[in-house]
Order: C-alpha cells, then sequence, then structure tokens
C-alpha cells in the first residue's frame, strides 16, 4: 500500500521546520520480532542545530552523545533523558547541520496490544497513555540507543507517505521543557494535529 511506502532520505534533507510539519500524519514503522508497529505522528518538534540554545547541537557543541545529529537528514537521532527515557529525533538538513525532529506524540494504527504489552500495560489505554510523548514512543515502539544512527527509510524503523493532514489542521505553539532556552522558548516549532487526542499534555491552544 502506498501509505507504508518509505519517505525518501531526500524528504529528510530540508530546513527542519519544513521537516516537521510535514511529517504529521506520517506512519512510524517499528518492525520488532516479525511484527510491525505502526504510529501515526501527531506531534513534533523542530530543532534548529547551532542558532537554536534549545538545540543539543546550539553553538556547534559536538559530543560523542549527539554524533548522529550531525549525520546528513534521514537518520535516526535517539538519546537518554532523565537517566529514564529515550527520544527520537528525525535527523534534517544537509551533514553537519545538527538540526532535527523530536517525535513526540502518535496515535496506534498497527501492533496496538504489543505496544501495549512494551509500556508493561495491561488494562484499557485511554488515548494519549500509549504514544503521547516522546518517552512513550520509545518504550511503546522497544527503541533504544541502538537505533541511534539508523537510517529511516528501510527497516527496522522507518517512516512511511502515512495521512498528512490538511493544513488548516495543523497547529504551531512554542516547544515544551526548553524554558532555559531565552529568546528561542518562544520560537513556534511545536506543530501538532488539532484535535487530535493522542497529543502530549500539555495540549497547545
Amino acid at each position: 500500500m502506498s501509505r507504508f511506502r518509505p519517505l525518501p532520505l531526500s524528504f529528510y534533507r530540508r530546513p527542519a521546520e519544513i521537516v516537521a510539519r510535514d511529517l504529521l500524519g506520517r506512519f512510524l514503522v517499528r518492525e520488532l520480532e516479525g511484527e510491525r508497529l505502526v504510529l501515526r505522528l501527531v506531534e513534533v518538534e523542530a530543532y534548529l542545530g547551532a542558532p537554536d540554545r534549545a538545540s543539543h547541537a546550539w553553538d556547534g557543541r559536538r559530543t560523542p552523545r549527539n554524533e548522529s545529529l550531525y549525520l546528513p537528514g534521514g537518520h535516526a537521532y535517539v538519546y537518554f533523558i532523565y537517566g529514564m527515557h529515550y527520544c527520537l529525533n528525525a535527523v534534517t538538513g544537509e551533514v553537519d547541520v545538527g538540526s532535527a525532529v523530536l517525535l513526540r506524540a502518535g496515535a496506534p494504527v498497527a501492533g496496538e496490544e504489543r505496544m501495549a504489552e512494551n509500556r508493561g500495560w495491561t488494562k484499557k489505554v485511554r488515548p494519549g497513555d500509549l504514544a503521547g510523548g516522546p518517552g512513550k514512543i520509545c518504550r511503546a515502539l522497544g527503541i533504544g540507543r541502538e537505533l541511534d544512527g539508523v537510517l529511516l527509510d528501510r527497516p527496522p524503523l522507518y517512516i512511511t507517505k502515512g495521512e498528512p493532514p490538511g493544513e488548516e489542521q495543523i497547529m504551531a505553539s512554542p516547544r515544551i521543557g526548553v524554558d532555559y532556552a531565552g529568546e528561542a522558548a518562544g520560537w513556534p516549532l511545536r506543530f501538532s494535529v488539532a484535535g487530535e487526542p493522542h497529543v502530549s499534555r500539555p495540549r497547545p491552544g
């Protein structure tokens, strides 16, 4: 089916804020032990690299932890935060730019039962509980640092054409948890699908 066709690497080799808007509605696919787990992306955040104080690449900072962030667009950047969560980003732009899009929330499309098991859930899952946050996405899909640096146009982790929303459904608001970033904290680089119950809290608007 065309909606499960992986996006080409050229899709990512554009500015982060453009890629971010265009990622909404796309399918994030994780192939795990013979099963296909699929989320429809409903919330993302763009990070612009060296000029962006909220970015891991701010001022050109480069460490072993963020080296994948400097790969050409279309690679995964997976990092560990707060000593408890993994977060998945799609690297954007050309090599050494250091920009990326954080995948913040997804709505289940396929493999919901396995995702719930990965989260350790046995009860009925409410909208937003399963993958309504960047750490929740990684737990639901079984994503860790072993996938840092993989290409996003092939198994075991890839993003497909999916079902993009109309432009009128896209909301832009400031990013979450970047109060330390000065002026950049107010930049409207968090994009979400209006009215989507799987968007993380606090919800925009």
